[in-house]
Protein backbone atom coordinates (compact mmCIF):
# COMPACT_ATOMS: atom_id res chain seq x y z
CA UNK A 1 0.00 0.00 0.00
CA UNK A 2 1.30 3.73 -0.56
CA UNK A 3 2.07 6.22 1.77
CA UNK A 4 0.72 9.21 0.70
CA UNK A 5 3.56 12.12 2.78
CA UNK A 6 1.92 11.86 6.35
CA UNK A 7 -1.86 11.24 4.87
CA UNK A 8 -2.65 8.64 7.31
CA UNK A 9 -1.81 9.94 10.69
CA UNK A 10 -1.77 13.36 11.18
CA UNK A 11 -3.00 15.52 7.68
CA UNK A 12 -2.72 18.70 8.83
CA UNK A 13 -3.39 18.27 12.29
CA UNK A 14 -1.98 21.81 13.44
CA UNK A 15 -2.56 23.57 10.03
CA UNK A 16 -6.65 22.36 10.85
CA UNK A 17 -6.40 23.38 14.42
CA UNK A 18 -5.51 26.84 13.56
CA UNK A 19 -7.94 26.59 10.76
CA UNK A 20 -10.51 25.86 13.43
CA UNK A 21 -9.49 28.47 15.82
CA UNK A 22 -9.48 30.97 13.21
CA UNK A 23 -12.43 30.29 12.22
CA UNK A 24 -14.07 30.49 15.86
CA UNK A 25 -12.63 33.79 16.11
CA UNK A 26 -14.39 34.90 13.18
CA UNK A 27 -17.72 33.87 14.52
CA UNK A 28 -16.90 35.64 17.09
CA UNK A 29 -16.22 38.84 16.04
CA UNK A 30 -19.41 38.51 13.78
CA UNK A 31 -21.59 38.19 16.68
CA UNK A 32 -19.83 41.14 17.96
CA UNK A 33 -20.31 43.48 15.42
CA UNK A 34 -24.26 42.40 15.20
CA UNK A 35 -24.22 42.79 18.70
CA UNK A 36 -22.48 46.39 18.50
CA UNK A 37 -25.44 47.29 15.39
CA UNK A 38 -28.28 46.19 17.99
CA UNK A 39 -26.70 48.65 20.43
CA UNK A 40 -26.59 51.40 18.03
CA UNK A 41 -28.31 54.87 17.80
CA UNK A 42 -28.60 56.67 14.57
CA UNK A 43 -30.14 59.87 14.77
CA UNK A 44 -31.56 61.81 12.01
CA UNK A 45 -32.60 65.53 12.01
CA UNK A 46 -34.65 67.38 9.52
CA UNK A 47 -35.78 71.85 9.46
CA UNK A 48 -32.36 72.19 11.33
CA UNK A 49 -32.91 70.20 14.29
CA UNK A 50 -37.02 71.21 14.66
CA UNK A 51 -37.68 67.05 13.95
CA UNK A 52 -35.04 64.91 15.14
CA UNK A 53 -35.43 61.04 14.99
CA UNK A 54 -33.63 57.97 16.24
CA UNK A 55 -33.38 54.69 15.25
CA UNK A 56 -31.35 51.31 16.23
CA UNK A 57 -28.85 49.78 14.21
CA UNK A 58 -31.98 47.64 12.01
CA UNK A 59 -33.82 51.08 11.44
CA UNK A 60 -36.27 50.55 13.96
CA UNK A 61 -37.86 53.42 15.66
CA UNK A 62 -36.39 54.75 19.02
CA UNK A 63 -37.42 58.15 19.43
CA UNK A 64 -38.92 61.00 18.05
CA UNK A 65 -38.73 64.73 19.10
CA UNK A 66 -40.66 67.37 17.24
CA UNK A 67 -40.31 71.55 18.54
CA UNK A 68 -43.78 72.47 19.29
CA UNK A 69 -42.84 75.46 17.77
CA UNK A 70 -43.18 73.85 13.99
CA UNK A 71 -46.47 72.35 14.66
CA UNK A 72 -49.30 74.63 12.33
CA UNK A 73 -52.42 72.47 12.47
CA UNK A 74 -53.17 73.95 9.26
CA UNK A 75 -50.33 72.17 7.49
CA UNK A 76 -49.64 68.30 8.90
CA UNK A 77 -48.01 68.05 5.72
CA UNK A 78 -45.11 69.96 6.25
CA UNK A 79 -44.52 68.25 9.58
CA UNK A 80 -45.16 64.48 7.95
CA UNK A 81 -42.52 65.35 5.38
CA UNK A 82 -40.12 66.86 8.09
CA UNK A 83 -40.44 63.78 9.99
CA UNK A 84 -40.17 61.61 6.84
CA UNK A 85 -36.94 63.26 6.20
CA UNK A 86 -35.73 63.04 9.62
CA UNK A 87 -36.49 59.35 9.65
CA UNK A 88 -34.47 59.00 6.75
CA UNK A 89 -31.83 60.48 7.44
CA UNK A 90 -31.54 58.15 10.58
CA UNK A 91 -32.39 54.95 8.47
CA UNK A 92 -29.75 55.61 5.93
CA UNK A 93 -26.84 56.40 8.45
CA UNK A 94 -27.83 53.00 10.39
CA UNK A 95 -27.62 51.33 7.02
CA UNK A 96 -24.12 52.41 6.39
CA UNK A 97 -23.09 51.64 10.18
CA UNK A 98 -24.51 48.32 9.93
CA UNK A 99 -22.67 47.76 6.38
CA UNK A 100 -19.10 48.60 7.52
CA UNK A 101 -19.85 46.25 10.59
CA UNK A 102 -21.55 43.27 9.04
CA UNK A 103 -20.56 43.77 5.58
CA UNK A 104 -17.36 41.98 4.86
CA UNK A 105 -18.79 38.86 6.96
CA UNK A 106 -20.73 37.14 4.66
CA UNK A 107 -21.89 33.98 5.38
CA UNK A 108 -20.93 34.01 8.88
CA UNK A 109 -24.61 36.28 9.88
Amino acid sequence: MAKFGGFGGGFGGGNMQQLMKQAQKMQEDALKAKQEVEDSEHTGKASGGLVTVVVDGNSKLKSINIDPSIVDPDDVEMLEDMVMAAYNAASTTAENFKNSKLGGLGGLM
